[in-house]
């Protein structure tokens, strides 16, 4: 079958539809609706301006806030917490194609002995049958002393033990309070397994599938990256058995090559119904699927963009925390922000327009105004310029 071309323009707009940053923010909110469109969404703990799962919630319901994503996990259970690539929330009906991750967590763990220093299985039961009598804990419950000398990712036993069960799917997360993740017994928080458990094969074809859904078209390494729930054999046992079904494409890039990929095979239905992309400008959290993979994010929008939180201030090109900015279907510029509750402020620190892109009033305008729905959902009362930064 000959290759379908999608040109670049398409490709971001397909992109950015599939990711939920077509469409303009508004509207009511649906945060399981919008975790299920994009499968899954990262968690983290740092909070510069919003932790990055409330942040990407809040980029496609502007009406998004906090607590809402906490009623839907420790009230509705209608999400549950695991690894994806990272710690996420999933939606609790998935659970049934994540028992193959469960063991897929399990054997890696037991195999590359990355939990030096974990309790036996007797010890670790003894901390369940701790919750089973007086409910979910977190580790500050647990009092074990990291032996020996401490290491930048070094963990006391207990804590070792509480995440070993939860990678496993023994324990799952009941709630967070600050973040701090309480840990419960997983048949107290998922739903009975089903008579008719999906098989493995079952499970892969899923999450493949998913993906690629997701994606709107991606190469197998792609579609093994989305969720970091398959192996790259799963992946290929995966096409071998949709060969018939998908649909060979060539894309181009924002350097104007063109690559291989595949898409589902109502591609060319999903190009012709594609809404356009919004001109709202929008500050994306640095986690953002959108942005997670970064090479995706450089060859189809041309934007070259790293976290650099963990790099050390004098090898930093931007800053510690530096937030893209993103203007219909075009990166435009980055932005350092910082929210202080306590002064009830939002400040910009830095601010660097893309290489190219002509930033007249009307752009600075909408940024001023995304600037200040930010304001509003941190909750703080204004937005401060630093001195240094010229707004021109």
């Amino acid at each position: 079958m000959q290759a379908l071309r999608i040109h670049n323009k398409q490709a971001r707009q397909l992109w950015l539809n599939a990711q939920g940053l077509a469409a303009s923010p508004t509207g009511p909110v649906d945060v399981l609706g919008t975790i299920r469109d994009l499968g899954f969404v990262q968690l983290d703990s740092i909070q510069i301006v919003a932790r990055a799962h409330h942040h990407i919630l809040w980029s496609r319901n502007q009406n998004y806030r906090e607590p809402m994503l906490d009623r839907v996990l420790a009230t509705d259970r209608a999400v549950f917490e695991h690894f994806t690539h990272d710690a996420s929330v999933i939606p609790m009906d998935y659970l049934p194609m994540w028992q193959r991750q469960f063991q897929r967590k399990k054997d890696m763990l037991d195999r590359a002995g990355w939990f030096r220093g974990l309790p036996d299985a007797a010890a670790r039961q003894v901390i369940k049958d701790r919750i089973r009598r007086e409910g979910a804990l977190s580790t500050h419950a647990f009092d074990t002393k990291i032996a020996g000398p401490k290491q930048m990712w070094s963990r006391p036993p207990h804590k070792l033990a509480l995440d070993y069960m939860w990678y496993t799917g023994e324990l799952a997360t009941s709630h967070r309070q600050n973040f701090k993740k309480y840990y419960d017994l997983a048949d107290r928080i998922f739903p009975t397994a089903p008579l008719d458990a999906p098989t493995d094969q079952q499970q892969v074809d899923w999450l493949c599938n998913g993906a690629l859904h997701r994606m709107g078209f991606g190469s197998a390494g792609d579609v093994k990256r989305y969720w970091d729930a398959v192996s790259r054999e799963d992946v290929q046992g995966w096409l071998d058995r949709m060969h018939a079904t998908l649909r060979p494409v060539q894309v181009q890039t924002a350097q104007g090559d063109w690559v291989s990929a595949l898409a589902s095979e109502n591609i060319e239905d999903r190009l012709a119904e594609m809404q356009p992309v919004t001109s709202r400008l929008r500050i994306l959290n640095p986690f953002d699927p959108v942005i997670r993979d970064r090479n995706r994010l450089s060859r189809l929008f041309g934007f070259e963009y790293r976290v650099e939180m963990f790099v050390p201030a004098a090898k930093r090109i931007w800053g510690y925390y530096v937030f893209p900015i993103l203007e219909g279907q075009r990166f435009v510029g980055r932005i350092e922000v910082k929210a202080d509750r306590k002064k009830s402020t939002l400040t910009v620190l830095n601010f660097w327009p893309e290489q190219g892109v002509r930033w007249p009033d009307s752009k600075h305008q909408k940024l001023r105004a995304e600037l200040d729905r930010m304001r509003r959902f941190v909750g703080v009362d204004a937005v401060i310029w630093d001195a240094e930064i010229a707004q021109t």
